[in-house]
């Protein structure tokens, strides 16, 4: 096999409290930033902990839903969510200020994430987002997507995220979490996985299907209770077919 380099990226601050079991074997981390979770001490606490371990950190804002867990859409007028975007990913960079660290990347949350893969309206506002930003900062964005479109055209710098322990239908949506296959909760599977899509730049849907996906980072949801066990297995399993995580 060729030798390749990926990243792996996970969601904290959620609440779980768990980081420390997780940020030292990442690459980049995604801090929930007040919208569904998150608080100034808890973004500290990562700050810090991705600090140490030299990871790379990101904002994860989401639609301002702490009771739904920023899981399930919400109706608000463009204005309001770019304010809430905006007000989210400020909370975070005056701690990384604070604390002498640098943004590097932004990955929507939930619900917004799912909805920018094919809503233009919630794609453009958080790319309007993005462009008001002083420094140039990554967007993660799913493949074939509305956001990566949009974000392409406003020369936003992206990175194609795919997710580690999720399954896809054949259009590269994510199963639904009310379904019982949504999730991938076993190692070996998830190994499998993210191994296919790196080799062949392809990945295995729900139905079998193989349909063509880049990716170059690959979360795990850092609300799964079995994400520090899952994520140290990936690593060493990538590991010896010679991918480095960077």
């Amino acid at each position: 096999m060729v030798h390749f380099s990926v990243d792996i990226n996970v969601d904290v601050g959620e609440g779980i409290g768990n980081e420390s079991r997780l940020i030292p074997y990442v690459s980049s981390c995604n801090i929930a930033c007040g919208g569904h979770a998150g608080d100034a001490k808890t973004m500290r606490k990562v700050v810090k902990l991705a600090k140490q371990h030299r990871v790379k950190i990101g904002a994860h804002p989401s639609f301002p839903d702490v009771e739904n867990f920023g899981r399930k859409p919400m109706e608000m007028p463009c204005a309001a969510l770019y304010t809430s975007i905006k007000e989210q990913i400020n909370n975070l960079v005056t701690i990384l200020n604070e604390e002498n660290a640098l943004l590097h990347h932004v990955k929507p949350h939930g619900a917004l994430y799912n909805m920018a893969i094919t809503d233009t309206k919630i794609a453009t506002t958080i790319i309007e987002v993005m462009k008001s930003m002083a420094l140039p900062t990554k967007l993660y964005v799913p493949y074939k997507s509305v956001i990566e479109t949009l974000a392409l055209q406003n020369n936003i710098p992206i990175t194609y995220e795919a997710f580690a322990d999720r399954n896809y239908n054949d259009d590269l949506t994510l199963v639904s979490r009310s379904k019982k296959d949504a999730l991938i909760h076993d190692s070996d599977a998830m190994f499998e996985h993210v191994l296919f899509m790196i080799d062949k730049r392809k990945v295995k849907t729900i139905t079998g299907t193989e349909v063509p996906i880049e990716a170059e980072t690959f979360c795990v949801h850092g609300d799964n209770m079995k994400a520090a066990e899952l994520i140290k297995k990936l690593r060493w399993n990538l590991g010896t077919q010679g991918i480095k995580i960077l």
